[in-house]
């Protein structure tokens, strides 16, 4: 096992925090296009875990088990979204903490 699982972990890891993020973004405000990336969070989600997995179990080819989860990590990041946040500080971003403003009240 080498350093390379470490690396694989840790993205893995970041890639369901942000998809938990993106949700919890949708949720508090009804933005469609965060709710496009919380759907879509699910299977980059499933492509990080499937990449770890490979890494973890798979030594020869450690390299396409991370390039999966780099992949999956990729896809999320680059999806559109709406902006949300104005003046708020790190912490309240990396959270996800926004005003809960519903776009599609009632």
């Amino acid at each position: 096992m080498t350093y390379l699982v470490y690396v694989a972990a840790f993205g893995a890891a970041s890639v369901i925090f942000l998809w938990l993020r993106d949700a919890r973004i949708y949720y508090r405000t009804g933005l469609p296009g965060y709710r496009l990336a919380a759907y879509w969070g699910v299977l980059y989600s499933a492509l990080a875990s499937f990449g770890l997995q490979v890494t973890v179990h798979v030594p020869d080819f450690e390299l396409l088990g991370l390039g999966l989860v780099l992949l999956a990590m990729y896809l999320l990041v680059n999806r559109k979204k709406e902006k949300v946040w104005t003046n708020e500080g790190t912490l309240e971003r990396f959270l996800g903490s926004v005003p809960i403003k519903r776009a599609n009240k009632r």
